[in-house]
């Protein structure tokens, strides 16, 4: 900054003039990864040195301000701009999970309708509002104008939810528009879900109208459980005796442990049905199906060996008999 506050923009970026909207982008996102503070904890310098090349980033990005900078130079916030010299810029890092969120979150409310957000934006370009005082638009980054020329006040979020989560409902509270607005997520949803919040979108200037906040779900995987339309699915494993055997055997579900009954000489691959054990559907709850495999431990003891050995000597079955036979071309 020179001596009497005025920063040229272009310089902190690190290129010309003449450099088109592009080539202004490119070289933030460059910056901004070798400065952001996740990189550099705890250096103030570099923390510093960000919110200039951010600060530099929301006035090129602008197709306004950008003409009224290269007009004016200094005093171009006070040509048409906002009051009281440049614009203010505070970063909240604390609210994004990673460095790509924000980037592309950033990018998002500065480029319009033309970016995504990390939190999943669609036109009009959501982000979670509160972290960007003074200089960086409020709430969804403005609403973004249609092919139509229509007006789309709607935005767009993506939730992430666990397995838990999407089972058995939950509550989530969003800062939306310097708001904090609590969402109620029924049981049973699954990835591609899609929530309205009237009247939580892009608000039009001028008018009070405000549009809608559409919240696409996206479930989180799970070690153990799978979502097969209205029922839930896992694989059970067995011991060797167990298969062979049969016998009841205690199993997990979503409610609790449970006790079914293998039987003697089941097949690999073959499902147990527990009737209303899966997912909540309109109904009341979809299936659980368990899915029947071979549990072999990393070593034998010595015993189990020995009765291997003698279950060796005592079988009468060729179990590939009639395999070798089908398999003769």
């Amino acid at each position: 900054m020179s001596a009497n506050g005025y920063r040229d923009y272009f310089k902190v970026l690190g290129v010309e003039r003449s450099a088109d909207a592009d080539a202004v982008k490119r070289s933030f996102r460059k910056l901004a990864r070798q400065y952001h503070p996740d990189v550099n904890p705890g250096d103030a310098t570099a923390e510093a040195k960000f919110k200039e090349i951010s600060e530099a980033y929301e006035v090129l990005s602008d197709p306004d301000k950008r003409r009224r900078y290269e007009q004016f130079g200094q005093y171009w916030s006070q040509a048409g701009g906002a009051p009281g010299g440049a614009p203010g810029f505070d970063v909240d890092f604390g609210r994004y999970g990673n460095f790509d969120e924000f980037i592309n979150d950033l990018l998002g409310r500065f480029g319009g309708a033309q970016g995504s957000s990390g939190f999943g934006a669609g036109p009009g370009g959501f982000g979670f509002s509160g972290g960007f005082p003074g200089g960086f638009p409020s709430g969804f980054g403005g609403p973004a104008t249609g092919r139509s020329g229509t007006l789309n006040l709607d935005a767009e979020a993506t939730i992430s939810l666990s397995f838990a989560e999407a089972f058995r409902g939950c509550e989530r509270t969003l800062a939306v528009n310097e708001e904090r607005v609590q969402v109620r997520i029924p049981p049973g949803v699954r990835s591609g879900s899609r929530l309205r919040l009237k009247g939580k979108g892009n608000l039009q200037p001028g008018t009070g109208r405000r549009g809608d906040l559409y919240l696409n779900l996206q479930l989180q995987d799970h070690p153990i459980w799978r979502l097969d339309g209205d029922q839930l699915r896992a694989d059970l494993p067995l011991s060797l005796d167990e298969l062979a055997l049969g016998g009841e055997v205690r199993v997990a579900t979503p409610d609790g442990e449970a006790t079914v009954q293998v039987p003697p000489g089941v097949a690999l691959g073959r499902s147990l049905r527990l009737k209303g054990k899966g997912w909540p559907v309109k109904d009341g709850r979809g299936d659980l199906l368990l899915s029947l495999t071979l549990k072999l431990p990393e070593q034998f003891s010595d015993a189990e060996r020995q009765l291997l050995e003698k279950l060796r000597e005592a079988r009468s079955l060729d179990p590939r008999r009639e395999w070798m036979r089908a398999a003769q071309l």
